[in-house]
């Protein structure tokens, strides 16, 4: 039960006939909300938002008093809402987007608005785009048109050449245009080598990298390690310094070493394949308890081979492995040989260098497919 005792002012709990044009196809005779000692403009806020919106009388109270929204009558808001529903908005996505930007409602949504939308439509964006974009993030229409939209939207462009791309690009980041440290960012690589290719790259790929808080020391950190920005590995680098929290980086490492590898070998491991810290550490540990204690081959080998931990484990290394083992039992293959290259290669080569090749042709084919048959099965019974 609700304490009023328990607010720091008085409170007064009304019932009151309204007449807005609701969202909701069913809408109430009766409104139920929460008038504070606060004036009459918000009060009647509250009440269209719980009324239009479904939303609990404490929920719209909050959103009034967090972003001091007020108005006397229901001329302006409902005016907005029909111009986002002219633009294509459904009702759900309007009540996201209100939830999470009330002020629009006070708003004119020819000024403030319709400009940004116009800019986004002549880039060729859709009106499904748009929605998109302002449904996941409406604090893009509090942005400056000239100061910020623009200049980032034509920044991104200069890098990927498409506004197609650049729109796809913006519309999986919705926060790009409100956060300065994009720009910043991108200027702070391009000054330290970074190729164009490589921002590209990270924006269609890794975008929310470009917003990390600590790029300049992210960068030398990753010179002094040994990456070359103008190199694509650097990007990649980038994206798992910033994606990986320092603990959980350390976890990462610690259990490296538990199977046997050094700080430096971990570095290394990094060099080769940056990618090989995104990995979980449940899927490092399955990895090399397979390598070393059911094969019995070296954790050393994996060092500069850390790609092989970026492979499904049922469905390319175990079924690769079942055959190189057995072609170094049967002294078939040098056991100087990579230990790698089986792993990394296309299951065409694969096919056609370790198994075709072979008398043991046929031998070899049904012990890889055995292995691969019972990966996909299992696959198969967990989606069922």
């Amino acid at each position: 039960m609700f304490n009023f005792n328990s607010w720091r002012h008085k409170s007064l709990l009304y019932f009151k006939i309204v007449t807005f044009s609701p969202i909701s196809q069913n809408p109430l005779p009766l409104s139920l909300y929460f008038c504070t000692n606060t004036s009459h403009s918000t009060s009647f806020a509250v009440s269209y938002l719980i009324h239009n919106f479904g939303f609990s009388p404490l929920f719209a109270n909050k959103l009034c008093s967090t972003y001091s929204v007020k108005f006397k009558t229901n001329q302006n808001p409902d005016l907005v809402l029909t111009f986002f529903r002219n633009h294509g908005f459904s009702d759900s996505q309007l009540r996201d987007t209100i939830a999470k930007a009330p002020w629009l409602l006070t708003c004119d949504p020819i000024k403030r608005v319709l400009p940004k939308f116009q800019f986004f439509l002549s880039k060729g964006a859709s009106n499904s785009d748009i929605v998109n974009l302002v449904s996941m993030n409406p604090m893009v229409l509090c942005s400056s048109l000239e100061n910020q939209i623009v200049p980032t939207y034509e920044l991104v462009y200069r890098f990927l050449k498409s506004h197609k791309d650049t729109i796809a690009c913006v519309n999986h980041n919705s926060t790009f245009f409100g956060d300065r440290r994009v720009a910043s960012n991108i200027r702070l690589l391009t000054e330290n080598g970074v190729a164009d290719s490589n921002i590209a790259r990270m924006l269609k790929t890794h975008c929310r990298t470009l917003q990390t808080r600590d790029m300049l020391k992210l960068v030398e950190e990753l010179k002094d390690l040994g990456f070359n920005p103008s190199k694509a590995t650097f990007g990649v680098a980038l994206n798992a310094k910033t994606t990986v929290p320092e603990a959980r980086w350390k976890e990462k490492v610690d259990t490296l070493k538990k199977w046997g590898w050094s700080d430096e070998d971990v570095l290394v491991a990094f060099r080769t394949q940056p990618y090989c810290m995104l990995v979980s550490i449940d899927k490092i540990n399955l990895v090399m308890n397979f390598w070393i204690n059911q094969l019995g081959w070296d954790a050393m080998a994996l060092v500069k081979g850390s790609s092989v931990f970026l492979l499904s484990l049922e469905k390319r290394i175990i079924p690769r492995a079942q055959v190189v083992q057995y072609l170094l039992k049967k002294g078939l293959r040098k056991k100087t040989a990579s230990m790698i290259y089986p792993f990394v290669m296309s299951d065409k080569l694969f096919l056609d260098m370790f198994i075709k090749r072979f008398e043991e042709s046929s031998y070899l084919l049904k012990l890889y497919e055995e292995k691969l048959n019972l990966a996909y099965t299992t696959d198969k019974t967990c989606l069922s």
